[in-house]
């Protein structure tokens, strides 16, 4: 591909305006400043490659890219979709997104196993004022069992567990729980009313992961913070 590449610009004169860098994209350090990307990716790294360009800062104007069907469904799907997931969601956070064609298996040679389709990624500026690593964290617990309550995926042991030390940690930062001296059965009873508060009170106690879109998600995190309930 490259040396097929390098030989069609040379042939055209136009050597001098193209610049090729052979590697791994997805291991390579920051990525240069660019304005477009249009590129027909492997579809094992498309999660990857796609998250790598919509954290590239400055923000680049567009990518079009050709992704396998299903990853291209996953990206558009919407709340109620059975595709719907937190691909779905994160990235429409940080990216309009927009199936553009459908490409059948039988254009390509030899053709492959599946269809593909193409895509155009418009990445928001600004980005939406979010800690990443909080979203990040209250997604996977709500999306780990997307087609049970929200209430019911915050009642696990193992996530009760990370919201009782994450809550008893920031407390004792600011002096109104001694950490040491905490009664974990009582924490959680407390982290289990606050939950509970904030979800009745938002709408969303008997809503389920696959049902909430971007501003839902945004708002249960802001509202959680608020009363010292944090993921990470």
């Amino acid at each position: 591909m490259v040396a097929e590449v390098t030989k069609r610009v040379r042939g055209a004169g136009m050597e001098r305006k193209l610049e090729v860098i052979i590697g791994d994209i997805c291991k390579s350090g920051d990525l240069p400043p660019f304005d477009v990307c249009v590129a027909n990716i492997p579809y094992q790294i498309s999660s990857p490659l796609i998250f790598k360009l919509l954290l590239h800062r400055p923000a680049f104007r567009c990518a079009i890219l050709m992704v396998q069907r299903e990853f291209a469904q996953r990206l558009v799907a919407q709340p109620g979709d059975k595709l719907y997931c937190r691909l779905s969601l994160n990235t429409q956070l940080l990216a309009r997104v927009e199936h553009l064609i459908k490409v059948g298996k039988n254009n390509f040679r030899p053709p492959p196993k599946v269809d593909s389709s193409v895509i155009r990624l418009e990445p928001k500026v600004p980005p939406p004022p979010l800690n990443f690593q909080e979203w990040d964290a209250l997604t996977r617990i709500l999306f780990s069992r997307k087609n049970k309550t929200l209430f019911a995926n915050f009642k696990t042991t193992p996530v009760l567990t990370t919201l009782v030390r994450n809550y008893a940690t920031v407390q004792s930062q600011w002096k109104n729980v001694d950490e040491k001296q905490c009664d974990l059965a009582d924490l959680q009873k407390l982290i289990i009313e606050k939950i509970q508060t904030v979800l009745s009170s938002s709408g969303f106690i008997e809503k389920r992961a696959r049902s909430l879109d971007v501003d839902d998600f945004i708002k249960l995190l802001v509202e959680f913070n608020k009363v010292g309930i944090h993921f990470a």
